[in-house]
Order: structure tokens, then C-alpha cells, then sequence
């Protein structure tokens, strides 16, 4: 690969140039001359990217299961359709506008070092303007498609995102990836208001599970890249505590995870394929939690904290297929 200067922003890094852009007798002294020219195609996947797609298929996971137990089976298609690209829409938004506020540190992790605006092939420009009409798109959708509640929902989880986590919280506290994880308990809430219109106890059950998942979730992953958040100034828990204190919290936080999933039971009467799901699944997430703990007060090199990571992942798809797949199979 070469690279030419291109600097969009303060601090970003030069754009890449495909060996296929550059010709066979150029001159390697005159590269530097040559300007990166991307398809349509390649500025459209760069401007997907924005959007953070993987956290988005997260997301989307917690909002069809909380449609079924509203609506006690298959919601309409179209309802359901509707509300996966209104949330997503709203998701992307978000996310793009977290890459446009956040562009000065991402540049420094090594984590965040390939996205679109540390690279520059998406301008800052570009990406403010894509992510504030995303979410204007996002809101008039599903305020049009499925419900007003809906609607507002959405607004509220891109502004206290954009707003509230990464303006206020993320550099500020510790406690950032806690409290600004709110706006990704909200899909639970959208999804249900999207069947009924109005919101009910159970969902506040889903909401909290997602907010009770999101430290034990989260945290991990900081502890992987703890000099990176450490390099770019951010105070996650990692950064200011030591593993023995991240993994307590997480332990703590694992547990009223799974004490408050066993709430669903009696709050939306669920059967027993939700039952089983939270107490085999629960014991699952907390058997590694308390592995990654142990190896932290043993003051073990190699925390191996992914584990519970990836394990946090596939334990939140789980429940919620259990959330969606309950009310098909109770007898």
C-alpha cells in the first residue's frame, strides 16, 4: 500500500491508495501526487461503516423478541419490517455521529485506527451530515409507519447516545459506560411500543436486563484495550481501577443481571422455555465471570477477558430468542 496526505480533520491519518490506483511506471517520488478516487460502491461501504453495523445487529436482536411477547406470537411482517429500519435508521444515526464527536481519539486507539474518519476517506463533514439526517429520517419513519411512541423513543436513544454518553459522559467518569448504556436498553422499549403504543412492565424487565448486561458486557472489552482508552484519555473503570476491582464489579453486576432476567417470569408470565433460558444461561455468564475474577486477584498476565465478551454476546441473543420463541411454545 502507499498513502498520500489527506487531512480532512486535525489528526487524521493519511488516506490509503489501493495498489490497483496507482500505475506500474509511476513514480514512487511522485505518488504522493496521486489523489484517491474510490467507487461509488467503496464510498458507500465507508459511509456503512459509520453506521457500525455489528452493534447494530445487536441491538435489533432485543427489538423483534420484545414485539413477540407484546404481541403473544408473529407481529405483522410489515410491522415488524418497519420497526427493524426505523431502529436501525435511528442506531446508525447515532453511531455515525459518535464516529464524527469521537474522531479525535479514535485516531489514537488502535481499536478504532481503520475507521472512515480516522482514515479519511469519510470527511467530518460528510459524516455530521449523514448521521443528522439519518436520525431526522429515522424519526419521520417511524412516526409514520408504526407509532409516535415509537418515534420519540428512537430521539431520545440518538440524542442521550450523541448527548448524554459521548459529549457528557464517556470522557468524564468511569461510570460512562453504565449510564450511557441506556440508549442501547431502548430497542426493548421501541419494540414493544410498536405492537401496543403504550409501555408496560414487562419491557421495563427487558430494558433492565440490557442495562444490568451492558457493564459485564462492556468492561471486558476495555480491559483488552485499557491502553488504548488509557492513550486517548478516556476514564473507563479499566483505566482508573485496577482488574481486581473491574472484574468485582463485574461480578456484582452479572449477578443483578441474572437475579432481574428472573423477573420476566412472573412480571409477563412467561413459560418455562424463558425459564430455563435465564437460570442455564445466567449460570453460564456467571461461571465465567467469576473465572475472569479469579484470575484477576491471582494477578494472572493474561486475563483472557474476551472470553466473557464474546460469551456476553451470545448469552444476550439467547435470552431474547427464549423472550421471542416463549410465547410460541407454551402449552
Amino acid at each position: 500500500m502507499t498513502t498520500v496526505d489527506s487531512s480532512p480533520a486535525l489528526r487524521e491519518r493519511p488516506v490509503v491508495v489501493p495498489p490497483s490506483l496507482v500505475p506500474a511506471s509511476a513514480d514512487p517520488a511522485a505518488v504522493h501526487a496521486l489523489p484517491y478516487r474510490p467507487t461509488f460502491l467503496k464510498t458507500a461501504r465507508e459511509y456503512v461503516a459509520l453506521t457500525k453495523p455489528r452493534i447494530i445487529e445487536l441491538l435489533l436482536v432485543t427489538t423483534v423478541p420484545s414485539m413477540m411477547l407484546a404481541y403473544g406470537g408473529v407481529p405483522p411482517l410489515s410491522l415488524v419490517l418497519a420497526t427493524l429500519a426505523g431502529g436501525t435508521f435511528a442506531a446508525g444515526s447515532a453511531n455515525a455521529l459518535n464516529c464524527y464527536l469521537d474522531r479525535d481519539i479514535d485516531v489514537l486507539m488502535a481499536r478504532t485506527g481503520k475507521r472512515p474518519l480516522v482514515t479519511g476517506t469519510v470527511s467530518p463533514r460528510g459524516a455530521l451530515v449523514f448521521g443528522l439526517v439519518l436520525g431526522v429520517v429515522a424519526v419521520a419513519f417511524l412516526a409514520l409507519a408504526v407509532n409516535v411512541v415509537s418515534a420519540a423513543l428512537a430521539l431520545f436513544a440518538i440524542l442521550f447516545y450523541v448527548v448524554g454518553y459521548t459529549m457528557i459522559l464517556k470522557r468524564r467518569t468511569p461510570q460512562n459506560i453504565v449510564w450511557g448504556g441506556i440508549a442501547g436498553c431502548l430497542p426493548t422499549l421501541i419494540g414493544w411500543s410498536a405492537v401496543t403504543g403504550t409501555l408496560d412492565w414487562a419491557p421495563v424487565i427487558l430494558f433492565g436486563i440490557v442495562f444490568l448486561w451492558t457493564p459485564p458486557h462492556y468492561w471486558p472489552l476495555s480491559l483488552r484495550f485499557r491502553q488504548d482508552y488509557a492513550a486517548a484519555g478516556v476514564p473507563m473503570l479499566p483505566v482508573v481501577a485496577t482488574p481486581q476491582a473491574v472484574s468485582r464489579q463485574i461480578v456484582i453486576y452479572a449477578w443483578a443481571m441474572v437475579a432481574w432476567s428472573l423477573l420476566l417470569v412472573p412480571v409477563a408470565s412467561t413459560g418455562p422455555v424463558y425459564a430455563v433460558a435465564a437460570l442455564v444461561l445466567g449460570g453460564m455468564f456467571l461461571l465465567e465471570a467469576h473465572r475472569l475474577h479469579a484470575r484477576a486477584k491471582a494477578g494472572v498476565a493474561n486475563l483472557a477477558p474476551m472470553r466473557l465478551f464474546h460469551g456476553s454476546i451470545t448469552y444476550l441473543s439467547l435470552l431474547f430468542v427464549a423472550v421471542a420463541l416463549d410465547p410460541l411454545l407454551r402449552f
